[in-house]
């Protein structure tokens, strides 16, 4: 039996107190690092993995490739929780979120923070910059609750397709010892994040929508196939292949978008995320992706 949002919270609460850090301290911070000099990313997860153009790259190419996509997945979750955060300080002392709720968002907005600046602090000391994302806006009237919804859904795909990364990369190896540590201190306050974030959201769709009519179901779903499909597409970034010296990089990313293993990748990485949208009704079909 699933637990409710207010069942699980003073527990994520505690857990976060015990497991305290600070981004600053918790990791040595080299002052430079050198884009061949070992993967930064598992070859697996790189969003030109499996294609033709990947097979032709050297192992000095694919490991100066993987220093860029590392700098691109940092970018999408850090500007991916940049709204989080404001959007949890909007609805923290609301009538629905007072009590346990708000005490434990407390935490939630915390570690966010920390994952804010531990992003940053990889991308522009060894970057130099966060690349830039890309949304789908809603320029239309939102039913009642709609716009909270939106926001968990948003809160829930960048966390889920993140945490897919972290927990591959903080058991590899074979990648920068520093990416991998990094992985793993977002994927410890994620697991968390993910708890509470699907059974809040669960119990606001469940509230809220039994007042919307059939119209305005259908257009939610409507747009969380669609932002969920270009949130995918974040991953693959022509700016990402011109600076690892690729020529031609909006025509690999049309070719990695339509890949046949990227697409198996897409869908079985976003399939715990699908099977919880599809059971509470947010989707009524698996997306496109």
């Amino acid at each position: 039996m699933p637990h409710s949002a207010a069942e699980l919270v003073d527990r994520l609460g505690a857990m976060s107190i015990e497991r305290a850090w600070d981004p600053y301290t918790s990791f040595d911070w080299p002052e430079s690092l050198d884009p061949e000099a070992e993967y930064y990313m598992s070859p697996e997860l790189m969003s030109l993995y499996g294609t033709e153009a990947y097979e032709a790259l050297n192992e000095t190419d694919r490991k100066r490739l993987s220093f860029y996509e590392i700098n691109n997945f940092f970018s999408f979750v850090l500007l991916g929780e940049r709204p989080v955060v404001g959007g949890m300080t909007e609805r923290m002392y609301r009538k629905d979120t007072m009590g346990p709720i708000t005490d434990y968002l407390h935490h939630f907005i915390d570690e966010e923070n920390k994952h804010m600046v531990m992003f940053s602090l990889f991308c522009n000391r060894y970057l130099g910059r966060i690349y830039p994302e890309k949304k789908l806006a809603i320029d239309r009237e939102m039913a009642p609750g709609e716009e909270d919804l939106v926001f968990y859904c948003r809160v829930l795909i960048v966390e889920e397709l993140g945490d897919v990364y972290n927990r591959k990369m903080q058991e590899d190896s074979r990648i920068n010892e520093l990416v991998r540590q990094i992985n793993e201190f977002h994927h410890r306050d994620e697991a968390r994040h993910l708890a509470f974030g699907r059974a809040w959201a669960a119990e606001l769709f469940e509230r809220h929508t039994q007042d919307w009519s059939p119209a305005q179901l259908e257009r939610f779903q409507d747009w969380l196939a669609r932002y969920f499909a270009s949130s995918w597409t974040d991953f693959y970034n022509p700016s990402v292949y011109r600076d690892a010296g690729l020529a031609g990089g909006y025509q690999l990313r049309q070719e990695a978008i339509a890949h046949p293993k990227q697409r198996a990748f897409r869908a079985e990485a976003s399939d715990k995320l699908v099977r919880f949208f599809l059971k509470h009704g947010f989707l009524k079909e698996a997306p496109a992706l």
